[in-house]
């Protein structure tokens, strides 16, 4: 497994068992493949070895947990999970795996902590399938925010140190996580699209609705973080939403407008501290992009999309 690791962060142009073997000098790929394959090893037990490691070095009670999924193309039928399916970082429908994963970013850095591989209905109907692809007996059918809560509760139950957690629509368009957030009182800020309902005084409305209405005066200009071409800014507006159950505690949808295109708004729903500033969720709502560089790196350095084996446990 050492050699394994190395041969991934090694220069190797494809990350398969071939090339890892012979960046590491084994005449065949066997050992690598019996492994990843066939031998019998524990993969949550890693996983949990590696967020006891990231929160030793990259802990922060300010950090954020980001929610997002990602597809991973690959032919055949026998790869646990394969199907054709809605690949979201593309846009398309392609044949393809969908990981729901769970990135930490934190001032300290920011990781990968947690995965889970989503099963279409075709799999999870065909208990024979599963069975050869190693799926335990026990995973059912769950959309992805029903995996995304899975990983939440492990992560809170674990005491990771962590405020804030974001993702995209997929996530913010589910009410059930958000209530389930709203419960644990974990603050929150998830996108949430048009279509979502939200209330705004005593009436209910849909998001586009709202942002249609929204002044073109009054915005405030600040910076969600910095990416590839360097500081991202915006102008922000928020308006409070009901009340919550819990005392001292309030809703907000958080409007994000493009400077250079001023038509084109985004919402968020915020669950937060009564006392939570504009310029703090605005900062949870940009690290929400820190989990494209994780996808970037762990596929283009590590080939989390070239592994070469087609069972649950090695994905």
């Amino acid at each position: 497994m050492q050699a394994y690791l190395q041969g991934l962060l090694s220069a190797a142009e494809r990350t398969n068992s071939w090339q890892v073997a012979e960046v590491c000098g084994a005449s065949t790929p066997d050992g690598f493949q019996y492994v990843l394959s066939r031998a019998a090893w524990d993969a949550d037990a890693v996983r949990e070895e590696l967020r006891r490691y990231v929160v030793q070095h990259l802990g922060d009670p300010h950090g954020v947990l980001v929610l997002d999924d990602t597809g991973f193309p690959t032919k055949g039928r026998h790869a646990a999970g394969v199907a054709r399916q809605y690949r979201g970082t593309l846009g398309n429908v392609d044949h393809c795996h969908i990981g729901v994963l769970l990135s930490a970013a934190s001032p300290l850095g920011d990781a990968l902590r947690d995965r889970e591989l989503y099963l279409p209905q075709a799999w999870t109907d065909d208990r024979e399938r599963c069975q050869q692809a190693g799926i335990p007996e026990d995973r059912c059918l769950a959309t992805t925010p029903q995996l995304a809560r899975q990983m939440l509760a492990r992560t809170f139950a674990a005491g990771v140190p962590a405020t804030w957690v974001t993702g995209d629509s997929v996530y913010g368009d589910d009410r059930r996580l958000r209530m389930w957030l709203e419960s644990q009182l974990q603050a929150s800020v998830l996108a949430v699209s048009g279509k979502e309902s939200v209330w705004l005084g005593s009436q209910q409305r849909h998001v586009n609705t709202i942002l249609a209405s929204l002044p073109a005066e009054g915005w405030t200009r600040l910076r969600a973080g910095d990416g590839a071409k360097g500081p991202r800014w915006y102008d922000w507006c928020w308006l409070p939403l009901a009340d919550p159950l819990e005392p001292g505690w309030c809703r907000w949808l958080l409007v994000r407008r493009r400077l250079g295109a001023p038509t084109e708004l985004t919402a968020s729903v915020v669950f937060a501290p009564q006392a939570t500033t504009l310029e703090a969720v605005v900062r949870v709502a940009g690290s929400r992009w820190t989990v494209e560089s994780a996808f970037e790196a762990a596929k283009g350095e590590v080939g989390l999309d070239q592994y070469d084996v087609r069972s649950w446990t090695a994905w």
